[in-house]
């Protein structure tokens, strides 16, 4: 029997014995449930439409259970609108209010199908779990829809008389939009991300509103959000970082309208430097069809080059004063001749580009001016101080991780470091060694101290240091690659200069026993187990296939962000667990949230069943499932000391 003061404490929650029987029943009856459908998405980077539309139509799950429950009954056009209102239903009904004759006969239709769709994705979770999802205003009628059937005679007129009744008191809509939230939400359980919710999209800042309001999200942290991070605790190397992707790809949404970041400062240093300088190479890259006035273009491009500048400065101090960091190699400005205007890199001497740097110092070339020091301050101020950013970071860490081990999968962004022999690699931190998970562990302590350690003291000093690091360190988890060349690409024409050799793990993450010894790592066993990796972009384009390591590995980055789509031929990944199994649906490009509204047009994806069972999963198999188990042993250890006289029961 347990320790009685811990059931002691357990009374409090069940003082009778039929209090505990009643648990244990409910418990075990949850146990034999299916298990809840899980999504994996990765490497998002601010595209919030195509996201928010996958979230919506569940990776065209919703399309396949209207299909599968209307089939033949409805004509195709049928099936469209009543997939669309399920997505989009506030601006759908907008539309059909003026385009039908008789709207309330057509609430009275579509509410009838809604309800045999919320009636199938409902079935899998118990009653309860279902009320806690329902909008409160309607969970009593939504209660009694869904389980008084419309096919009994006997309830026909109940349940017609409650539709009518709602379409007749004005509330039809409501109720319409009310069902479609319901819908989306339990159609998907739980919702992992596997890293890069920030840059080179336009609303990463929107992909954060959405998902700190839905019902059950973890993220994995990936590299573009860990430089987000960074930033919104106070490292200045990373702020630059950030604000220089955003001008790169003339995506500044998420800085200005997100989170109220102020750049007019920025705008008005580049054009005080650089007013003649047409800083050609700093162009931002563009989307296809994307089109910026000239003199839009322009003053980017000369904001553009004075971030970089100031990073290269910002990102010389860090490297300076953290030797175990292996990073002196990166601090190049002290190794240009201003006067030939080359720069010589391991030996050789290639010409610069670009020579005009007009705040470079030759003699202290990481010394910021007095005009880009008030910038970074100003900048820092604007980044510690946003509300929108501070709920949004607090979001990050609350359901964030550097890994997640969940149902025998183990999610991570980047990579786990290893060395040529495929024994896990050592990272300095701090004078000591880590390695493996001690590494990922010690990594995420790390990250969480940078944030939340208010005293800027040497220790929190040295984590936001670490922090940028991470962002572009060799053998850093989330990027693991020798160097991050932004320099070299900017102002070097030899594209030899601009490889950044990859960390050993990209070589030997297909090898099947090198993925079963990173598992094992992890303290995962299961001959189902699986490694499930973003950050890679898949080039399914040449015939490369997210299945790797005889399946025990699946990288889905598939391109959900435009900038790489060129190369992945295709626009992302959602990898789905079910009940029956796991199945890896590929995405085609999202035009736009427009036409799928008006034109009602989805997503054409395609599914890979990747692995499938009869036998469904039930709650037991997996690790909520784990937990319950070990509660119902604990109620029995309770109802055996209330039987056995250990414990009275508080009938009171």
């Amino acid at each position: 029997m347990k320790d009685l003061k811990y059931l002691k404490l357990l009374s409090k929650s069940f003082p009778t014995i039929s209090e505990c029987t009643t648990e244990i029943i409910n418990l075990e009856a949850i146990l034999n449930l299916p298990k809840g459908t899980e999504h994996f998405l990765t490497d998002i980077h601010g595209e919030n439409e195509a996201f928010e539309h996958v979230i919506k139509n569940a990776s065209g799950v919703i399309k396949k259970k209207v299909e599968e429950i209307f089939g033949h009954t409805l004509r195709e056009c049928e099936k469209r609108e009543l997939c669309t209102i399920i997505y989009y239903p506030v601006e759908k009904l907008s539309l059909i209010n003026n385009k039908e004759r008789d709207l309330n006969d057509w609430y009275r239709m579509i509410l009838l199908r809604l309800m045999k769709v919320c009636e199938n994705v409902s079935s899998k979770y118990t009653r309860s779990k279902v009320r806690k999802a329902l909008p409160k205003e309607y969970s009593y009628i939504i209660q009694e829809l869904l389980h008084e059937s419309s096919s009994e005679p006997n309830k026909q007129a109940y349940v017609a008389s409650i539709i009518s009744t709602i379409v007749s008191t004005g509330r039809a809509r409501h109720f319409i939009i009310a069902i479609s939230k319901l819908i989306q939400r339990l159609t998907i359980d739980s919702l992992h991300i596997i890293g890069d919710i920030y840059d080179r999209g336009p609303g990463a800042h929107i992909i954060m509103d959405f998902l700190c309001n839905y019902h059950n999200f973890d993220l994995q942290w990936g590299n573009h959000d860990i430089v987000w991070m960074g930033a919104a605790a106070g490292s200045e190397a990373c702020m630059a970082n950030v604000v220089r992707m955003s001008l790169r790809y003339a995506h500044l949404a998420t800085l200005e309208e997100g989170y109220a970041i102020n750049l007019l400062p920025l705008a008005t240093f580049a054009i005080e430097t650089y007013g003649n300088d047409p800083c050609t190479l700093f162009k931002p890259k563009t989307e296809e069809g994307g089109v910026l006035k000239q003199t839009q273009m322009d003053l980017l491009s000369k904001m553009h080059k004075a971030i970089s500048i100031i990073q290269f400065k910002l990102e010389g101090e860090v490297i300076k004063r953290n030797k175990e960091f292996g990073m002196d190699d990166r601090n190049l400005l002290h190794l240009i001749d201003f006067t030939k205007g080359t720069i010589i890199i391991r030996g050789i001497e290639y010409p610069l580009k670009d020579t005009n740097f007009p705040t470079i110092n030759p003699s202290d070339p990481y010394k910021l001016t007095p005009d880009e020091r008030d910038l970074v301050n100003d900048l820092m101020h604007n980044f510690m101080h946003s509300e929108i950013l501070r709920k949004h970071m607090r979001c990050i860490y609350a359901n964030g991780s550097l890994y997640l081990v969940r149902n025998s999968n183990l999610l991570y962004h980047g990579s786990v470091p290893l060395n040529p022999d495929g024994s896990f690699k050592s990272v300095m931190i701090r004078g000591k060694e880590y390695s493996g998970k001690k590494l990922f562990d010690k990594i995420d302590q790390v990250i969480r101290q940078a944030y939340f350690e208010e005293v800027m003291s040497k220790e929190k000093r040295y984590c936001l240091d670490f922090v940028w690091f991470l962002w572009c360190g060799p053998s850093s988890p989330p990027f693991d690659k020798d160097r991050m060349a932004t320099f070299e690409r900017y102002f070097i024409a030899d594209k030899e200069t601009h490889k950044e050799k990859k960390g050993d793990y990209y070589y030997l993450k297909d090898n099947k026993e090198t993925c079963l010894k990173i598992l094992k790592e992890f303290g995962i066993e299961d001959e189902h187990a699986h490694i499930i990796n973003g950050h890679i972009p898949v080039k399914s384009s040449r015939g490369e296939s997210p299945i790797k390591a005889g399946g025990k590995l699946l990288v889905i980055d598939g391109g959900y962000s435009k900038a790489y789509q060129p190369e992945t031929g295709i626009a992302g990944y959602t990898l789905i667990y079910n009940s029956h199994g796991l199945n890896l649906v590929q995405h085609q490009p999202f035009e736009s949230k427009v036409k799928a509204i008006e034109e009602e047009n989805d997503i054409i994806s395609e599914t890979t069943v990747l692995e499938f069972s009869n036998k469904r999963k039930r709650v037991r198999d997996t690790d909520i499932g784990r937990e319950l188990i070990r509660q119902i042993e604990d109620l029995n250890d309770l109802l055996d000391a209330y039987r056995s006289g250990y414990l009275k029961e508080d009938d009171e």
